[in-house]
């Protein structure tokens, strides 16, 4: 068995900086072993639409459904701050493009 290595392109926070990123300010990529990808607003429709839109977009870029492992809704009843959180719990490998960088692998061989 040979061991092969693959050469990811990476930021400082370990994401492939190809990776869609969530469209409105108040949504992150945050940072744990599966990563919290988090939609916050006021309105819970709209957070969620904007959730679907980010994971379609991510899906089509990876060429493979994202890997999540949860989605978790939470509430911030803080002055000021949006008062739905929405976070979709995904896979760190496919955020960074390990499936693209494998199938570029291949394709080369």
């Amino acid at each position: 068995m040979t061991e092969q290595t693959i050469q990811l392109e990476l930021d400082d926070s370990g994401l492939s900086p190809a990776l869609p990123a969530p469209s409105n300010p108040r949504d992150q990529v945050q940072d744990v072993p599966y990563r919290p990808v988090g939609f916050r607003d006021d309105d819970l429709p709209t957070a969620l639409e904007r959730c679907a839109t980010w994971l379609r977009q991510a899906q089509e870029w990876l060429g493979e459904p994202v890997d999540v492992l949860a989605v978790h809704l939470d509430y911030d009843d803080r002055k000021g701050s949006p008062y739905y959180d929405v976070k979709l719990l995904c896979n760190e490998e496919d955020l960074a493009g390990v499936p693209i960088a494998m199938r570029n692998q291949k394709d080369e061989d």
